[in-house]
């Protein structure tokens, strides 16, 4: 069986910038196939009505609608009209568990990873130039990368590709519902004490740059004083991108590192042993 897995990419956070290439990092899987919808960088109600039509389309078996701030009328009108549709979504957004409109989704039957240290970036034109735009994301990329939240993201969508292999389908799905937290992310990621360490701080550096960047782009007025708040925040990324090299190279000193591969019949194999086979 082929499963048909749906992305809905309303706007951009990092994490959609990974998602379908986290489930078949070879392009060699012959257990599922992904199709991707994007809005690009908008998320006004044209864009978004061009991505649901594409993804009903397509009738895929779950969707994945990935979105900044996932509480928006965007996003919500997307997974409520696939819903209408009868496909299962799973929403990927960055941190928006303190907003009222949230309990909403908590208590909905739709899946849901909020990405935590997923952080805005900061967004002022004096400051954010495209070359300043890539480099931010890249460093994102880096931390859910290197801390582990990448990995148990990956992990949480293989289990429902796995439930629409042995024929759930629909409503029967048990769809994630996770909150990426530091202690979240990290967890079976690392041996060494140290690389953990660095990690942890990497996470939680991450998820303070959101802090600032709200501070900058719509809590600061003056333009003298806001450039200097998103530049800091950017800087935070950075060093928390650093942080994570340093935690594999840890892990890389001590032969270590953990790698979960997919097979191409979807299943994930392990080793800790650069030359070695998997398990």
């Amino acid at each position: 069986m082929v499963v048909k897995v749906g992305v809905a990419k309303l706007g951009n956070i990092a994490s959609g910038v990974m998602a379908e290439l986290l489930l078949d990092e070879r392009a060699d899987r012959e257990d599922m196939q992904t199709f991707m919808a994007t809005s690009g960088t908008k998320l006004q109600p044209e864009d978004i009505d061009r991505v649901v039509s594409n993804m009903k389309a397509w009738k895929p078996d779950f969707c994945i609608v990935v979105s900044p701030n996932g509480v928006l009328p965007g996003p919500t009108g997307a997974r409520e009209e696939l819903a209408k549709s009868g496909i299962p979504c799973i929403v990927i957004t960055d941190d928006v568990t303190t907003k009222k409109e949230w309990e909403g989704i908590k208590t909905s039957s739709f899946g849901y990873i909020i990405m935590k240290a997923d952080s805005m970036i900061g967004a002022r034109r004096e400051f954010l130039d495209p070359i300043e735009m890539a480099d931010f994301n890249g460093n994102l990329v880096k931390v859910l990368a290197g801390t582990g939240a990448f990995r148990k993201l990956q992990v949480a969508i293989d289990q429902v590709i796995d439930q629409v292999k042995a024929g759930k389908k629909g409503a029967e799905l048990v769809l994630p519902k996770i909150v990426m937290t530091t202690d979240k992310a990290v967890d079976g990621e690392f041996t060494n004490n140290y690389a953990l360490a660095k990690a942890r701080a990497a996470h939680e550096i991450a998820m303070a740059v959101a802090g600032q960047n709200v501070k900058g782009c719509f809590m600061t007025k003056e333009w003298e004083k806001y450039i200097p708040i998103v530049a800091s925040a950017h800087e935070m990324m950075k060093v928390a991108a650093a942080l994570c090299d340093e935690a594999r190279e840890i892990e890389k000193a001590g032969d270590t590192v953990l790698r979960q591969a997919h097979k191409k019949d979807g299943v994930l194999v392990r080793k800790n042993k650069l030359v070695a086979k998997f398990d």
